[in-house]
């Protein structure tokens, strides 16, 4: 039964769920998800179930010509259980959405950094630790390594390999490592997402954006530019493998 058991680490066809998760960061995503959704259908299920009461008493009542609606006016009690009720809930999914949030923002000191550099329609990576000169891991001056990452051709893919996902070459990142991630772009806006790692950080010209992870475990993640950058967009995936 465990035959056709692995991870999920590239999007599927009617795929509905999540990828599974390789970072703490989309674990709390996909938990915060299941939280508001027990809120969400509980919720449903509550209003649901009056709608079709009252559907119900209102086609019985064009039979008997009589409706009958209970006789509550102005019942304080009530009137504080729909309100404090809601406000409860709200607070219930508030908590671990702020939790999740700050956990994203905290910025912890990197072993490890990646500058990730957005082009119509490639991407540009850089290690700036194995640079010449590591107190200037990024400067125009210190010779690093970099590599330029495009889309592999349809006509051109292994037997196996994802159409529209592979790339020429792959970012290759250290497992169980604090990782810094730097995002930019040399053009117009694009965005670079991972899902599997949790990690959607938009690329802006003149800006450089930066965003930590820390991966637990190795394989191959597949990614796409998020943003709609022109008309290639849907043409420059990411792969990041993880070892």
């Amino acid at each position: 039964m465990f035959l056709g058991f692995g991870y999920c680490d590239a999007a599927e066809k009617w795929q509905l769920g999540f990828q599974d998760p390789a970072t703490p960061i989309m674990e709390g995503i996909i938990n915060l998800h299941d939280d508001v959704m027990f809120f969400l259908v509980g919720t449903f299920a509550l209003v649901a179930t009056f709608f079709v009461g009252l559907v119900t008493e209102c086609l019985q009542s064009q039979r008997t010509g009589k409706f009958y609606y209970p006789p509550i006016v102005h019942h304080s009690a009530l009137e504080f259980i729909w309100t404090s009720v809601p406000a409860l809930i709200l607070v219930a999914i508030a908590v671990p959405s702020f939790a999740l949030i700050y956990s994203m923002d905290d910025l912890i000191s990197a072993e490890f950094s990646l500058k990730v550099i957005g082009h119509q329609w490639y991407w540009s990576y850089e290690y700036g630790d194995l640079a010449e000169n590591p107190a200037e891991p990024f400067s125009s001056t210190n010779r690093s390594v970099a590599l330029d990452a495009y889309m592999v051709p349809e006509e051109d893919l292994v037997k196996g390999a994802f159409r529209l996902l592979e790339t020429d070459r792959r970012v290759y990142l250290p497992v169980n490592t604090h990782i810094r991630v730097l995002v930019t772009s040399a053009d117009v806006i694009h965005s670079w997402a991972v899902p599997s790692l949790g990690i959607k950080v938009d690329a802006c010209p003149g800006r450089l954006n930066q965003i930590s992870t820390y991966i637990t475990r190795t394989g191959v993640f597949y990614g796409q530019c998020s943003e709609i950058c022109g008309v290639n967009h849907a043409f420059m995936p990411i792969v990041v493998e993880v070892l």
